[in-house]
């Protein structure tokens, strides 16, 4: 007779909840759950950094909107990812994360760890399996709450208990076959009436979506109402896309508007912020709409947020049901049909400067051999299909690539609620084994993306092909701006040239060195014919800053 391990009971419990792909590194603390769940079918990516592994399962959660699963081993294992298990709580990615735990039985463990606070100073929950009938309910519960709480938990299992012999018979039901579905509850009328007279006197309002609204499917309700209010849509950066295809889209709110957006907001006297966290990025800080009341739509409103009076009334509810709400009492009383919107808020003028003026009119000194990172994005965005799936990274260059045209939501990806860099490349490993249909490109910057630049063999090793695009100033982009700013020596984050495509060869990617935008076409060209991953090492100018870079290093000069 066969016997039975936790491990391979605890693999069971885990293939119940429908996992079908895990992201890991092994060690002692996981290898024999790792090789019973691929015994069983699961797919296993493995990266060379558990770092990594973990910030693999949040791109995949995000671009795939399922839980992410990923594993590591105990004690260093897991101190390894300290800064995933923190952006994936801040950016409420739902993740279950299985990790070793030190053996009950050892009298002394080299990698033992009070995992348990580590975990919680994330931000993260951490559930602990000690005794074998707890097994498949604990499963269950992490399951369950990840999924419906949208948060990142840490399960964590004495890798000696692990390899215990498994005699229990019990396996309750899973989550994943529960009859439970998210509610969409309606507002408050109190509420409700409040935000329709707020609306009622509005003369220029901006409806900003975010990924609330997303997950509610309420665009098409929220452009209905838009068109009514004669108002301007916008989105914040990870919702990006959401309305690029309505002729009064303004893009992204906050640090990354463009400069036409930023006017619009600047005149604006109302924000209507749909299914958003009211982020102080989305807001430029409380600069960016100064003037405006902000009514904030979402399950959890919030009247204060990162330290500011973010918004000035609130309605509590879901996205797609508040609006459409709010669109059935203006359609059917009479006292709303007429609204007090500004008849040039909309207009051909600012139509035609959305579609066509650049986003940041700001003159710069070239720099030769380099490429202005502006010109080359909009190059690049007429050369890219418009239906590629497009990963926006951390770090100074990441505002560029942010306002190319033409883009879905369903096609985006960013993760920045913690502003670590360094995570790009394996974001796009996640979105790649998520979204296998598509073809994925990242846009980053060089020292965010020689970080974490081992996995690339991993990239090679799973046959994955994704287009690597790196802007090159061959700097820490953000930090040489500010100590230029501050008169310091910006002798540590500058590296000077390096060969990127020297490292991505030695990988195994076929790459390419661009100094000229009239490039692209063949090299987009090559990289369709094809077989495996390629890099473009692109050197664009340091002498090239942000607009966003620009207010901040102004902002202290002033200070």
């Amino acid at each position: 007779v066969k016997i039975m391990h936790l491990y391979e009971a605890l693999a069971d419990a885990f293939i119940a909840e429908d996992v079908k792909q895990v992201f890991g590194l092994l060690g002692d603390g996981n290898m024999h759950w790792s090789s019973a769940m691929s015994d069983k079918g699961v797919d296993f990516f493995y990266s060379r950094h558990e770092h990594c592994a973990v910030s693999m399962a949040m791109g995949y959660a995000r671009a795939k909107d399922k839980i992410g699963v990923a594993t590591v081993t105990c004690g260093p294992g897991l101190t390894q990812t300290m800064t995933a298990l923190t952006t994936a709580a801040r950016a409420k990615i739902p993740l279950v994360v299985f990790v070793g735990e030190s053996p009950l039985k050892a009298n002394w463990y080299n990698q033992e760890l009070e995992q348990a606070p580590f975990v919680n100073a994330c931000g993260v929950e951490y559930y602990s399996i000690r005794h074998p009938k707890k097994l498949f309910h604990t499963v269950r519960e992490v399951f369950f709450k990840a999924r419906t709480k949208q948060i990142p938990i840490v399960l964590g299992v004495p890798f000696d208990l692990q390899e215990s012999e498994y005699l229990e018979d019990a396996k309750p039901l899973p989550s994943s076959s529960l009859n439970w579905d998210l509610q969409r509850p309606g507002p408050d009328p109190k509420y409700l009436h409040n935000a329709l007279e707020i609306i009622k006197s509005a003369k220029k309002t901006i409806i900003i979506g975010g990924l609330g609204a997303i997950k509610s499917k309420a665009k098409e309700s929220i452009v209905k109402l838009a068109d009514k209010m004669g108002a301007l849509l916008a989105t914040t950066l990870p919702a990006r896309g959401l309305f690029e295809d309505h002729d009064f889209s303004l893009n992204v709110a906050g640090g990354f508007s463009s400069d036409i957006a930023r006017e619009c907001f600047q005149q604006s006297d109302l924000i209507i912020a749909v299914g958003t966290s009211l982020a102080s990025h989305a807001a430029d800080a409380g600069k960016l709409y100064p003037n405006a009341k902000v009514m904030h739509i979402d399950l959890e409103p919030k009247p204060i947020s990162h330290g500011r009076v973010a918004s000035h009334c609130w309605v509590q509810g879901d996205a797609l049901t508040t609006i459409n709400q709010i669109l059935e009492t203006i359609n059917n009383n009479q006292k709303y049909k007429e609204l007090n919107t500004h008849q040039d808020w909309r207009s051909d003028k600012l139509k035609d400067a959305i579609n066509n003026l650049p986003e940041d009119k700001e003159q710069f000194e070239e720099k030769e051999g380099y490429l202005d990172p502006r010109k080359f994005i909009k190059e690049l965005d007429s050369v890219l299909p418009k239906d590629l799936f497009m990963v926006n990274s951390s770090g100074h260059c990441s505002y560029f690539s942010a306002h190319m045209k033409g883009r879905s939501h369903e096609n985006f990806l960013t993760i920045r609620e913690f502003g670590a860099i360094g995570n790009g490349l394996s974001y796009s490993i996640g979105a790649a084994i998520a979204e296998k249909d598509k073809q994925i490109v990242l846009i980053d910057g060089d020292g965010g993306f020689i970080m974490h630049v081992q996995e690339l063999e991993s990239v090679i090793r799973h046959k994955l092909k994704v287009l690597f695009i790196v802007l090159n100033d061959e700097a820490y982009g953000s930090e040489i701006h500010k100590l230029r700013q501050d008169g310091i020596s910006e002798k540590g984050a500058v590296f000077g040239p390096s060969s990127l495509s020297s490292i991505a060869k030695g990988f195994g990617l076929e790459s390419k060195k661009i100094t000229k935008v009239s490039e692209l076409q063949e090299a987009y060209n090559e990289f369709t014919k094809s077989s495996t991953s390629v890099l473009w090492d692109v050197l664009i100018s340091d002498k090239v800053l942000s607009p966003a870079m620009r207010r901040l290093v102004s902002s202290k000069k002033n200070t």
